[in-house]
């Protein structure tokens, strides 16, 4: 595919206040549970330059392969992600999956008992934010490794 445009360079002051938003959004938010949101809400969005970004940025963190491998099928994994993390993905799959229906007060239970309230704020925007690049990056077909 070709990339279609650059949102940086077309949108530069728009840009900037995503990466605001983000960095804000993720300011105080466990950087373990940050990454595997960040690619769980691709995977699911299919975000080619964010999946290359994130999970890169996993690993550099010191991810494992298995946990980063695993992620699309951690319903299906017993053991391998805490039920704090398992709490986030439950809710970045309900928040990303809007579509589907609302987010479902069950799912929102299960995260609220395992974060505080600033630390679900966060992780809700945390994961809006990823979605919303999600969307800019498959609107513009931004090629993996690309620089933004």
């Amino acid at each position: 595919m070709t990339q279609r445009g650059n949102y940086a360079r077309q949108a530069p002051d728009a840009y900037r206040a995503m990466l605001a938003f983000g960095r804000a959004a993720t300011q105080g938010l466990d950087p373990v549970v940050g990454e595997l949101v960040k690619i769980r809400a691709s995977q699911i969005n299919r975000c080619a330059f964010c999946l290359d970004m994130h999970v890169k940025e996993a690993r550099k963190a010191g991810e494992s392969d298995e946990r980063i491998d695993l992620l699309a099928a951690w319903e299906e994994v017993d053991g391998l992600y805490t039920d704090r993390e398992r709490a986030a993905l439950a809710l970045t799959e309900a928040v990303t999956l809007l579509t589907e229906g609302f987010v479902p007060d069950e799912v929102y239970a299960r995260a609220a008992a395992h974060f505080d309230e600033a630390e679900l704020a966060r992780l809700v925007g945390a994961i809006v934010a990823i979605n919303a690049w999600n969307r800019f990056n498959v609107a513009f077909r931004t090629p993996p490794g690309s620089p933004a």
